[in-house]
């Protein structure tokens, strides 16, 4: 069994202001129309919105370095978004934040990826998305092995969110390996089910439990399947770990040496899992730079996890909203176990 110390996650939290993370992946723009459905349409079995509002949020790559400023370290970014006006507006929103943009590209013949969700009454209608799957050009990788080459003795960590818009190829993560050979930062991969075969020697890799299954080639219907496509996935990769978000399941960590750690969901109600995972890699990553057992970072993730998904619309997590879910979460479960620490299932 494995005990958490809210004073010791807390002090964790309180160290990601000293770190700087780096984020390579695919770059996307959210866009969520908002109404009320009161009728259905006439020319087919569909429901009709009445927009009151629209919004834009920042996607994929762009989100984990939005959650990583919204904890409070520093962000830097590599990707590459479209000569248009979805591209200068995510730029636009890094830049604003704070994030350094020095890493990301603009490719011209490239839209700039953007999901639009039509939400009425908390609750998401449809959803259509507007992209180009392509690899990058050569000048693109070139351009992104120089800016990790030249951040790399300033950063604490990279994290990879592969969302398979064509950023990740083979030579791009060959190239990562061999700039990072000999530092012992933590590097966190967000896989893509196809791309699987380029993540290697990595510190931990978070698929969902449905993308843990098809890696794996395994339909996982129960706990003994979840282990054996866990096992698949550490054999093949030979990272530290996996850590597997199972919604409602809360997550499972797989770490080398073969301990395997179940955390429960704390989310009383899931409206909205948009950026979920984008979440779960940031604070992860944090807690793994900041010092913290992969067990405890796995903890503080599934918390912010939890906070995120209970809101429409909502893609990071603040830090003092962390910090209070610790507290929060910690005292309630030691008030309802007679004052033993928090736990999780081993």
């Amino acid at each position: 069994m494995k005990e958490f110390d809210s004073a010791q996650l807390i002090h964790g939290i309180d160290h990601f202001r000293s770190k700087s993370i780096l984020v390579i992946g695919d770059i996307m723009l959210d866009r969520f129309i908002w109404g009320n459905v009161s009728r259905i349409s006439p020319e087919a079995p569909v429901p009709v919105v009445e927009v009151e509002r629209e919004s834009a949020m920042l996607g994929g790559a762009a989100n984990v370095a939005n959650n990583l400023i919204s904890l409070e370290s520093k962000a830097l970014l590599c990707g590459v978004v479209g000569d248009d006006g979805p591209g200068k507006e995510a730029i636009s929103k890094l830049e604003d934040m704070g994030v350094d943009v020095g890493g990301i590209s603009i490719e011209s013949a490239r839209p700039t990826s953007v999901k639009t969700r039509i939400v009425a009454h908390a609750q998401q209608v449809v959803r259509y998305d507007l992209e180009k799957r392509m690899p990058l050009k050569p000048s693109t990788i070139t351009h992104i092995m120089d800016f990790v080459r030249g951040k790399k003795d300033q950063i604490s960590g990279i994290i990879c969110s592969d969302y398979g818009k064509g950023v990740f190829s083979r030579k791009l993560m060959h190239g990562i390996a061999e700039e990072i050979s000999g530092f012992s930062f933590p590097v966190a991969v967000d896989p893509y089910v196809k791309n699987y075969p380029l993540y290697r020697h990595v510190t931990v890799i978070t698929p969902n439990s449905t993308q843990a299954g098809q890696i794996a080639g395994i339909e996982i219907k129960d706990e003994t399947d979840l282990v054996k496509a866990a096992k698949r996935l550490m054999n093949h990769s030979r990272s530290k770990a996996v850590l597997i978000t199972r919604g409602e399941e809360g997550m499972a960590l797989f770490e080398e040496g073969g301990e395997i750690t179940h955390i429960e969901s704390i989310a009383r109600k899931v409206y909205d899992v948009t950026g979920a995972g984008d979440t779960v890699i940031a604070a992860f990553t944090l807690g793994i730079a900041s010092g913290l057992d992969m067990k405890s970072a796995a903890f503080l993730s599934n918390l912010a996890a939890g906070i995120v998904v209970g809101e429409v619309g909502t893609s990071a997590v603040k830090i003092d909203l962390l910090k209070k879910a610790v507290a929060s979460y910690i005292s309630q479960y030691e008030a309802s176990n007679k004052g033993k620490k928090t736990k999780c299932t081993e």
